[in-house]
């Protein structure tokens, strides 16, 4: 009696087994792996990330503020622009005239995406070094002429105007000396804080040239940093030269446009923490001091050509109390960027759209707790697959993960909808959906390796269809069947019993293996599935438990095949037999085939059962090979084979009724192929024997004899002679005893 404590231990070890199964294990190694992917989080990570938020923009971008809420304009150095004023850099009278103009019409403040790097080229100062044959008096004129930087510069006094300034990653050897301004008051929390550790940091600044600068309400950094793939999403608010902290241009348009002296940063040894205009607007940035606007698509409709400011045939309505910012569109002045929402924008209005969010409030936000949120839809969703797929199966652990998938996407983008927040459900999906794939290819080699097993363990035994089949769905191995229209064949050794008294058990047994394997082959080469061996016999069939429309073609073939192969057979046994000094007795062989539907399964007990058929058209089919010795022909046809291969060489042979059955049927001889069939001489022998049988069944006997006698004049090729003596012979006892007047020519068998 076994012990309840070894009952329980024996339970502990399956489960132990279980749990730290291969399977699991790796899955568990792939899942901390994930995990730890995410934690040090690689450019791929992240671009799969920002591309997934990107998708999100695309699908549902900011909407476009109708025309009272767009805070600014932006005046466009157009193509049209530059054709009709000329290639830029234009003058800078006419960049003063340009301010001017916008001023007069109303404009709460002219900012440029642009640097003013040099003196302008066309100062009258410098025209007498360049034109040739003045006099001194012209040239002294010129000189005490105010430079057009000076004309500008008194625009730019009269105004509000910011200036724009670009940084430059490397050292350069012009040194302009510090920025005028600083607008930027930076409030350290804590003690060793050191933003530029955060901050991008710039190694030189492209700065206007004094007399411009000097009189400018505010001065910003217009330099734009895209992402790895080019694409801009954050952008940074602030900047680092020199251990000092300068705004973004779009950044100090704000502070200058709320009259603000300085920008209100905080800074602690994380990062930026607090960027403030005002009381009433406060920029939310990442602790590298950048933040993530809500893109809208590109609104043409904030645009205004330069010229037409210049012309004074802007619309007032676009300039009066707005921002304008001064920026390009054109191509060949190589300002072109791409946003999520746009793979083609001007880069100025990426600033546009950054004081629109800021307006609007209209940012998006990713809380830091999201990383932990998502760090555990992959834990407990990994988890949930190295548990369930082992154990469930992958059918229906794959309705978990489009379960959790589908929650966790449609979370992702309703919190991106309807609160602008970034939660990344992306990655966790791909890491789920990595383990479940992984867990079930392991499993399913498993499974294979079992299989395999299956079939070396039962092949000796079972015909490959049936050990596939096994191997395959190991539930089929349970008693019951279908019911299928088959085709089956019968194939028996003629006068077998005579031939095996020349041999011994082990001589036997080596006979019929060299018979029966050629004849396996041909069934087999022609998709057929042999049921058994009896002794000398096979019983084979078709369209089970493959699927094959021409079934009947491909057992017929087969049949062929097998007369043909004997030939061969009995040359190899006949030298064998002259070595061994013994008689040889030619073998030979009969076939039936009859197609019909039969029930084909697992027939047995519950213990042990076979693959095979069972049906009226497998008794029938044995009693058809039986019938060919008695008509001497090779191959017996029963009727529904013989309506399903027409193209084939066929003659009818008689309606009989076997033993066993209670109706007659028609029976046929195969006699060839298809080419055969089309032959001239066998169809002069088959028109002429279907005349034959007519006569016969009409009881015309002397008619009949006198068809038969012309038959044998063309049957030669074919064998039939034995079939016509049959004929003959029956004719002659019916002349003696007539059959009854309603005699429909069933002949009755005596024998199998």
């Amino acid at each position: 009696m076994v012990s309840p404590g070894a009952v329980e231990g024996g339970r502990m070890l399956k489960f132990l087994r279980s749990a730290f199964s291969f399977e699991r294990l790796l899955g568990t190694a792939l899942l901390v792996g994930f995990m730890f992917l995410y934690y040090v989080d690689p450019y791929p990570v992240q671009f799969l990330r920002l591309k997934t938020f990107d998708f999100y923009q695309q699908q549902k971008p900011r909407e476009i503020p109708p025309p009272q809420g767009k805070p600014v304009t932006i005046i466009d150095l157009d193509e049209k622009s530059l054709a009709e004023i000329g290639q830029w850099p234009w003058p800078r009278t006419t960049v003063a005239k340009l301010i001017e103009n916008l001023t007069q019409m109303g404009a709460a403040l002219v900012a440029f995406d642009i640097v003013f790097a040099e003196p302008d080229r066309m100062n009258p100062n410098k025209i007498p070094d360049t034109v040739v044959g003045l006099d001194k008096a012209t040239k002294a004129k010129l000189r005490a002429l105010p430079s057009n930087d000076e004309i500008m510069a008194r625009a730019i006094r009269r105004s509000r105007v910011v200036l724009g300034q670009a940084g430059f990653w490397e050292k350069l050897e012009t040194k302009m000396g510090p920025p005028i301004k600083k607008s930027v008051a930076l409030l350290k929390q804590g003690k060793n804080v050191n933003p530029a550790l955060f901050l991008f940091q710039f190694q030189s600044l492209i700065r206007n040239v004094p007399v411009i600068e000097k009189p400018a309400a505010g001065h910003g950094i217009f330099s734009l940093v895209p992402e790895r793939d080019g694409i801009i999403r954050r952008v940074p608010t602030l900047f680092v030269y020199e251990d000092g902290l300068y705004p973004s241009l779009s950044i100090e348009m704000l502070r200058v446009a709320f009259n603000r002296k300085s920008l209100l940063v905080k800074a602690n040894a994380a990062g930026i923490t607090f960027l403030g205009v005002h009381k009433n607007l406060q920029i939310p940035t990442d602790n590298r001091g950048r933040v993530w606007p809500y893109f809208s698509k590109s609104d043409k409709s904030k645009y205004v050509s330069a010229k037409d400011v210049l012309n004074g045939t802007a619309d007032p309505a676009l300039i009066k109390g707005k921002l304008t910012i001064v920026g390009t569109s054109a191509v060949g002045l190589l300002d072109i960027r791409a946003v999520p929402t746009e793979p083609v924008i001007p880069g100025v209005e990426v600033h546009v759209q950054l004081i629109e969010a800021a307006l609007h409030k209209a940012w998006l936000s990713r809380p830091n707790y999201f990383i932990g949120a998502e760090l555990a839809l992959i834990l407990f969703g990994g988890l949930a697959m190295i548990i369930l797929v082992p154990w469930a199966g992958a059918k229906w652990t794959m309705g978990l993960f489009l379960l959790v998938a589908g929650g966790a996407g449609g979370s992702s983008w309703y919190l991106f909808a309807e609160h602008r927040m970034l939660f990344d459900a992306g990655y966790a999906v791909i890491s789920i959906l990595l383990l479940y794939t992984v867990l079930t290819y392991t499993s399913y080699a498993k499974e294979e390796a079992q299989r395999r097993q299956t079939r070396d363990a039962f092949s000796k035994y079972l015909s490959p269809d049936m050990v596939s089949r096994v191997a395959e769905n190991p539930g089929e191995l349970k008693l019951g069947g279908e019911e299928r229209e088959l085709t089956l064949l019968f194939c028996d050794v003629r006068g077998f019993t005579t031939i095996s008294e020349q041999f011994d058990a082990v001589g036997l047994t080596s006979l019929i293996n060299k018979l029966l394997t050629p004849l396996t082959n041909e069934i087999l080469k022609r998709l057929g599935t042999v049921d058994k061996y009896m002794g000398d016999c096979i019983m084979a069939f078709w369209n089970a438990p493959l699927d094959d429309p021409d079934h009947a073609r491909n057992g017929c073939l087969s049949a062929l095949a097998i007369l043909d192969e004997m030939g061969p057979l009995n040359e190899r046994l006949e030298k064998e037999a002259e070595e061994e000094g013994r008689k040889h007795i030619p073998l030979k062989v009969g076939l039936g085939l009859n197609s019909g539907m039969a029930v084909v399964g697992n027939v047995g007990s519950d213990q042990r059962f076979d693959y095979s058929v069972l049906g009226d058209i497998v008794n029938l089919a044995s009693r058809l090979e039986g019938q060919s010795k008695s008509y001497g022909v090779d191959i017996v046809l029963g009727h529904d084979t013989w309506t399903q291969v027409p193209d084939m060489a066929t003659i009818e042979l008689d309606l009989i009724q076997v033993k066993g059955k209670t109706v007659g049927v028609n029976i046929f001889a195969l006699l060839g192929d298809d080419e055969m069939e089309q032959s001239p001489d066998f169809r002069n022998l088959r028109k002429n024997h279907e005349i034959m049988i007519a006569t016969y069944r009409a009881q015309e006997w002397d008619n009949t004899k006198a068809k038969i006698k012309e038959c044998r004049t063309l049957c030669e090729p074919y064998g039939l002679d034995f079939l016509y003596d049959l004929y003959e012979s029956r004719i002659a006892d019916f002349e003696v005893n007539p059959p009854d007047p309603d005699w429909d020519g069933v002949f009755i068998a005596a024998t199998k």
